[in-house]
Order: C-alpha cells, then sequence, then structure tokens
C-alpha cells in the first residue's frame, strides 16, 4: 500500500513494475487481491492482470479474486 501522500505520482506503478522485472524468467505473475476492494483489483487489470478465479483459503479468510497476467520472458 502507498501511503496517501506519495499516492497520485506513479510509485505504486514503478513499484510493479520493478517487482516484474526482477521475475524475468518467470511465464507469469499470479496473485490474490480482496474482492473487498475494487480499486485495487481494477488496478491490476489495468496493469494486464486478468480475474481468473475466486478463492477462500482459509474459513474466516475475505474471498480473493485470484488474478494472472503473462510475462514477457527475456
Amino acid at each position: 500500500m502507498v501511503l496517501p501522500p506519495w499516492r497520485k505520482q506513479g510509485v505504486s506503478t514503478r513499484l510493479h513494475e520493478a517487482l516484474i522485472g526482477a521475475c524475468r524468467q518467470e511465464a507469469r505473475s499470479t496473485l490474490l487481491v480482496d474482492v473487498t476492494h475494487p480499486k485495487v483489483v481494477r488496478l491490476y487489470e489495468s496493469w494486464g492482470y486478468g480475474k481468473v478465479g475466486e478463492q477462500k483459503p482459509f474459513e474466516d479468510s475475505p474471498v480473493f479474486a485470484v488474478m494472472v497476467k503473462e510475462l514477457a520472458r527475456g
């Protein structure tokens, strides 16, 4: 999470790009996003992730959107 004073400055995009850049040998990135945070789901969709399902790993956990992005190797 980016703290409020740093929001709307591209910080989350730069952090995400740095993390993905470190995964050059991977075919895809998979993550879980709490479905009660639709802005976050939309953010990942804007970065090329697609929702492929939902998961509730534990009885007392929230429901998560399972999101996947195919990565260009190289």
